[in-house]
């Protein structure tokens, strides 16, 4: 039987643990069981359903690079049954001294039959140059 996640933020501290030790099995406990679900990494496509998001993980996790996460700057909104957390994940590799990455990341939760769990994981790299830079491309929304 699957772990309960009594909150969205035991679900979202259950994908970033996952996340951590490269846990396969320990991520896809996390997502929903629908059809719908979407995953979309930095720089990558929409990935849709558990085929897709599985495969995924699995070649991030067997790439060997584990990564550690610092949360910061939460925002969160809930109702009864959806959840969305938009945090910065401040993203480092264990031992090495480089300051971490910023990856901002839009997560979205449902509450189901056994607990909450995650519908939509979206992370970016955020902007960080000038507004008056002219080699930026003009923003689109």
């Amino acid at each position: 039987m699957p772990h309960e996640f009594a909150t969205p933020e035991a679900a979202e501290t259950a994908f970033y643990e996952a996340f951590e030790a490269a846990d396969l099995e320990a991520m896809m406990a996390v997502w929903v069981d629908q059809p719908d679900i979407v995953c979309i990494h930095p720089g990558g496509t929409r990935l849709l359903g558990a085929a897709q998001i599985r495969e995924s993980w699995r070649q991030i996790f067997e790439s060997g690079e584990r990564l550690a996460f610092r949360i910061t700057e939460r925002q969160a909104v809930q109702d009864t049954t959806l959840a969305v957390h938009n945090v910065y994940e401040q993203v480092s590799i264990p031992g090495q001294a480089e300051e971490p990455a910023a990856v901002l990341v839009t997560n979205v939760y449902l509450l189901t039959d056994v607990g909450w769990r995650l519908w939509m994981h979206h992370a970016c790299a955020p902007g960080d140059a000038d507004e008056d830079d002219e080699d930026q491309p003009p923003t689109l929304h």
